[in-house]
C-alpha cells in the first residue's frame, strides 16, 4: 500500500486518526517470536482456541473445533484499510439451533510488521455463540469481520486490544435478522493506536444491536472509533455505550451514528458517549448523530466530557485513601458501565482485570 492510498485528516471520517506510521510498519520484517504465556481466559465452558501469528494460524497451538480456515465472503472495497485484506481467514458458521461447546477464543499476535486477516461469522436460525478476540504484540494488525445473523440468532463478540505498541484497525460489517441479537464490546487497554470501524444493519423485525466499549489512552496514543447502526425494519432496538479515558497527551475519539430508515417505526435507539480527562493536556472527541426518517420512534443521544469529581476525591482522601488509588477507583467505576455489558462472567472479569492493570500502570 502506498502512502497516497491512505485517507487524510481532510476526510471527515478520518480527521481524528493518525495513519502516518503505517507505511513504515509495512517495510518491517516480523520477528516471529511468540510469547510462551498467552492471555487465554480460563472458564468452565472452554471451546475452540485459535492462535494467529502475524495473520497466520499457528496450528500446533490451536484447537479449531467448529471454526474453519478458508475463503471468506467479504467485500471491503469501501474502506481504505480493510480493502488491503485478502480473502483467506477464519469462519464460524453454525447451523440452526446450534451453539459451540464453549467460548470461542482467538488470540492475534503481531511481531512487528503488518498483517491482514478477514473473518466471517454466520449464525443460522436461533444459533448462538460467544467469541473473544485478544490482540497483543507490536506492528499493524488489520482485521475485517463479516457478520450475518439469521432469525433469532445471538452473538456476543468481545475484543481486547492489549498490544504494547503499533496499530490495530478493525472493520465490522454486520447484518442482524428478525429477532436476532448482536453485542460487540471493545476494550482498548494497550500501548498502541487504534481505529475501530463498524456498520451494523438491523435488517429484520425486532432486531437488537449493542456496540461500544472503553478506550483507555495515555502518552500520545490515539483511539478512534466510528460506528453506524442502521435501522431498516420496525421495532428494532440499539444501544451505543462508549467510555473514553485520556491521560497525558492522548486523544480518544468516538463518532457514533444512528440511522432510521423510512418505515422503521417503533425504533428505540440510544447513544451514550462519555469521556474522562485525567490531564488537561489530553483530548477527547465525542460526536453523536441521529438521522431519522420515521415519525414513531424513541431515539436519544448524550455526550459529556469532564474530569474526576473533586468532591469524590476529597471524600476518599478524608477516609485515608491515597490520591493515586482514589483516582484509579473512580476511573474504574467510570469504565465499568461499558464492560458490564459482557454476558460471560469469566470474560467480563478478565476485561475488568485488564482495565485495572492499565489504571495501575500510571
Amino acid at each position: 500500500m502506498s502512502l497516497l492510498e491512505l485517507p487524510s485528516a481532510r476526510d471527515e471520517n478520518w480527521r481524528w486518526s493518525d495513519l502516518s506510521a503505517l507505511p513504515a510498519i509495512l517495510d518491517r520484517q516480523p520477528s516471529g517470536t511468540v510469547p510462551e504465556a498467552l492471555p487465554w481466559i480460563e472458564c468452565t465452558r472452554e471451546g475452540p482456541r485459535l492462535l494467529f501469528v502475524d495473520g497466520k494460524l499457528a496450528a500446533e497451538r490451536s484447537n479449531l473445533g467448529t471454526v474453519e480456515i478458508g475463503m471468506v465472503d467479504a467485500d471491503p472495497a469501501d474502506h481504505a484499510l480493510a480493502k488491503q485484506i485478502g480473502r483467506e481467514g477464519w469462519r464460524l458458521r453454525l447451523a440452526q439451533d446450534h451453539a459451540p461447546q464453549g467460548l470461542v477464543q482467538i488470540i492475534h499476535v503481531s511481531t512487528g510488521a503488518a498483517d491482514h486477516l478477514p473473518a466471517q461469522i454466520e449464525l443460522d436460525v436461533d444459533a448462538q455463540a460467544s467469541v473473544v478476540e485478544t490482540y497483543v504484540g507490536e506492528g499493524w494488525i488489520n482485521r475485517l469481520a463479516q457478520i450475518r445473523l439469521f432469525k433469532g440468532a445471538r452473538l456476543m463478540l468481545s475484543r481486547r486490544l492489549l498490544g504494547a505498541g503499533g496499530y490495530v484497525s478493525i472493520t465490522d460489517r454486520a447484518s442482524v435478522g428478525e429477532g436476532a441479537s448482536l453485542t460487540v464490546t471493545t476494550l482498548a487497554a494497550g500501548g498502541g493506536d487504534t481505529r475501530l470501524d463498524g456498520r451494523i444493519v438491523l435488517a429484520g423485525l425486532g432486531a437488537f444491536a449493542e456496540a461500544g466499549g472503553a478506550l483507555l489512552g495515555r502518552t500520545k496514543q490515539r483511539h478512534d472509533a466510528n460506528l453506524v447502526i442502521r435501522h431498516e425494519q420496525p421495532s428494532g432496538m440499539s444501544r451505543q455505550v462508549w467510555r473514553s479515558v485520556a491521560d497525558q497527551q492522548a486523544t480518544c475519539s468516538v463518532a457514533a451514528r444512528v440511522e432510521v430508515a423510512r418505515g422503521a417505526q417503533k425504533t428505540d435507539g440510544v447513544q451514550s458517549l462519555k469521556g474522562l480527562l485525567l490531564a488537561r493536556t489530553a483530548s477527547i472527541n465525542a460526536k453523536p448523530e441521529l438521522e431519522i426518517f420515521a415519525d414513531d420512534v424513541k431515539c436519544a443521544h448524550g455526550a459529556t466530557v469532564g474530569e474526576l469529581d473533586r468532591n469524590a476525591l476529597f471524600y476518599l482522601a478524608s477516609r485515608g485513601v491515597p490520591q493515586p488509588e482514589a483516582q484509579a477507583l473512580l476511573t474504574q467505576a467510570f469504565v465499568t458501565d461499558a464492560i458490564e455489558r459482557i454476558g460471560e462472567e469469566a470474560v467480563r472479569e478478565a476485561f475488568h482485570a485488564n482495565a485495572v492493570t492499565w489504571l495501575g500502570a500510571a
